[in-house]
């Protein structure tokens, strides 16, 4: 019968961390990936990511492997193996955090749209669709578009954004000879 020492123990724990950290970067956070959110709806990555988790017991077994080998016992090297897995599991959890807030979106709401001026790149034909490009700060945006009152607008035509249909943009002509595709809405 085979026994099992001490340093086996949290050598075998830090492996299955590392394995865990393995799938853990190669699918995500694995728990999430199940259905399981740990850290709240509203979070992106939290203290129970599995990254932190798979990093903490890959720590763990390894800095208690190392203080069993200094000569510590069990207590001693499980202390030394909680200690270095808080702290390489803190700066997972920092840098996962940095990284997630630099995200950003690129994406427009149609609420911004409204009022701003656009041009028409494909004729809008009486009561068929077309197309307008609108610029919102960096941003070019096109919609499918129709007129309010059903009339023809050509291509390059300059026109405002009325309102959002639930299939296009609606839009009628500017009169307005000074509007700008680069202005920003009043």
């Amino acid at each position: 019968m085979a026994t099992f020492s001490l340093l086996m123990i949290f050598l075998a724990i830090g492996g299955l961390g590392f394995l865990f950290l393995v799938a853990s970067l190669v699918v995500g956070d694995l728990f999430d990936s199940l259905g399981f959110n740990f850290d709240g709806p509203n979070s992106d990555f939290g203290v129970l990511d599995s990254r932190v988790i798979s990093v903490f017991l890959t720590a763990f077994g390894g800095f208690g492997a190392i203080g069993v080998s200094l000569g510590f016992a069990a207590l001693g090297g499980s202390l030394f193996g909680v200690l270095g897995g808080l702290f390489f599991a803190a700066i997972v959890f920092y840098f996962g955090k940095f990284l997630f807030s630099q995200q950003s979106s690129s994406s427009v709401s149609s609420e911004a749209m409204i009022g701003r001026p656009a041009q028409v790149i494909v004729s809008i034909k009486p009561g068929q669709l077309g197309q307008i490009s609108c610029r919102i700060g960096e941003e070019k945006v096109e919609k499918l578009a129709r007129t309010v009152s059903g009339e023809e607008i050509k291509a390059g035509q300059i026109v405002r954004i009325d309102s959002i249909g639930s299939d296009s943009v609606i839009v009628s002509v500017e009169n307005d000879e000074r509007v700008s595709l680069f202005s920003e809405k009043p």
